[in-house]
């Protein structure tokens, strides 16, 4: 997965040369950034999880849970977006 991540967060330019040649460039992302969102995905799972456990076991829907899930769903989707950008 590690290699996914990186790769979605990778820029890739085109670059014109001296001789007209294009060559495309890739600009690696932060390892901050690919870390976080190893734990973004994590806690996304983990929440997942927990509101699938609160289903079963007290038959409501948790409303603080999904925010929580949403939140971290809008973060990940920032990061990609923001970072092709």
């Amino acid at each position: 997965m590690k290699d996914f991540v990186k790769k979605a967060l990778t820029r890739t330019f085109a670059v014109k040369g001296s001789r007209g040649k294009t060559q495309h460039v890739e600009i690696p992302p932060n390892q901050k950034l690919v870390y976080g969102i190893y734990f973004a995905i994590t806690a996304l799972i983990g929440l997942i999880i927990l509101q699938v456990a609160h289903m079963a076991f007290l038959r409501t829907w948790n409303t603080e849970i999904f925010a929580g899930i949403t939140f971290i769903i809008g973060t990940i989707l920032g990061a990609f977006f923001g970072q092709k950008g």
